[in-house]
């Protein structure tokens, strides 16, 4: 079976890890970065951490709008799918290349495979929750991580097939975390001590493109009562130069490059706590044990919140303070299954080329 799989961000890069292994082990693969994350640092570095294939071909798409983007990746995909004649494609998660990819297969009436399918903000402002509602009417077999995720679905009367198989990116916590948190590295680098700093990341349009709200984040991430670190997001970084507010930033926070899943791994596991507008983030602290306060008001990774783990306080400073002071629960449940997500989505994988 020949399949096609498109990555095109950091989150992606991760997930493809847990299942490349096992895919390349049974069928063959062509893999497609569209460079939706072109920058090197963002790149180019979990490849090589997370021992992924380099891509079989890269489009190096990046930049310009959310539509412009969409419909550059549509017209590279939908001729690279004519040229490679897949069985099936395979894609990940929410992004702009993972609706170019399921329109592109959908057009041309090959099966799609849609990992990470079901989740839901039910906020439409925000383009990765019409891309991942898109995605999963188009796809024809809905890999979903929770059981939540499948009554999303099943309310929605999805057409595909759905089964879960829990996260990839549990898999690859479970294999790498601990490496990370025996590396006292990007703490030293970073002038801190384990649970003594608060780890963050913002990159969101909604929260970076305006300058208002933009300020409100620099407000709130300066008010905080423990050093905070902050990988900056080069699209971050540029939102704060245009607004000049990098500089006060800078003075209150420790700012670093953009970092590698390991070197932020290593982070994360030992913060004392972690604020971020991002999905995939929330879910990392989740299963890296650590409290996560979510600069959002709504989230599509409801059950860390019910569990108790994760706490929405779009870019309240008092909110995101009391938050940080709230007691641990006294459990946390596996909720995105036990680490063998990406050998049940090679399965179920197996199970297209059958129709």
């Amino acid at each position: 079976m020949k399949v096609l799989t498109v990555v095109g961000n950091r989150p992606q890069f991760v997930k493809a890890a847990a299942v490349s292994g096992p895919l390349r082990a049974k069928h063959e693969e062509l893999l497609v970065h569209t460079g939706q994350h072109y920058d090197d640092e963002l790149s180019a570095i979990f490849f090589e951490e997370l021992a992924l294939p380099r891509p079989d071909v890269q489009l190096g798409l990046g930049g310009g709008s959310n539509t412009e983007q969409t419909a550059r990746m549509l017209a590279a995909l939908g001729e690279l799918l004519r040229e490679h004649a897949p069985d099936a494609v395979l894609v990940y998660g929410d992004t702009n290349s993972t609706l170019a990819a399921a329109l592109a297969a959908a057009q041309l009436r090959i099966p799609l495979a849609h990992v990470e399918a079901g989740m839901r903000s039910y906020d439409r402002a925000m383009p990765e929750e019409l891309n991942r509602v898109l995605t999963d009417h188009l796809a024809d077999l809905l890999l979903v991580p929770s059981a939540g995720a499948a009554a999303n679905l099943e309310r929605e009367g999805i057409a595909g097939e759905v089964e879960v198989v829990g996260d990839v990116m549990t898999d690859v916590a479970a294999l790498l975390a601990p490496r990370a948190r025996a590396d006292d590295g990007p703490l030293l680098e970073a002038g801190v001590s384990a649970g003594g700093y608060l780890l963050a990341t913002a990159h969101r349009p909604g929260n970076v493109d305006d300058p208002a709200r933009l300020e409100l984040l620099v407000e709130l991430l300066l008010s905080l009562d423990a050093p905070v670190v902050l990988p900056l997001h080069p699209r971050t970084r540029a939102r704060l130069q245009a607004a000049r507010l990098l500089d006060r930033l800078a003075a209150g926070a420790i700012v670093l490059a953009p970092l590698g899943y390991l070197a932020f791994t290593s982070l994360l596991t030992r913060a004392r706590a972690v604020l971020t507008d991002s999905g995939g983030v929330q879910k990392e602290a989740y299963l890296a044990g650590v409290p996560c306060v979510t600069l959002r008001d709504t989230t599509e990774w409801t059950e860390t919140v019910q569990a108790g783990w994760n706490v929405l306080v779009d870019l309240d400073a008092g909110a995101a303070r009391a938050a940080l002071e709230r007691p641990l629960p006294a459990q946390r449940p596996e909720l995105y299954g036990d680490g063998r997500a990406g050998q049940r989505v090679v399965r179920a994988m197996a199970r297209l080329r059958a129709r």
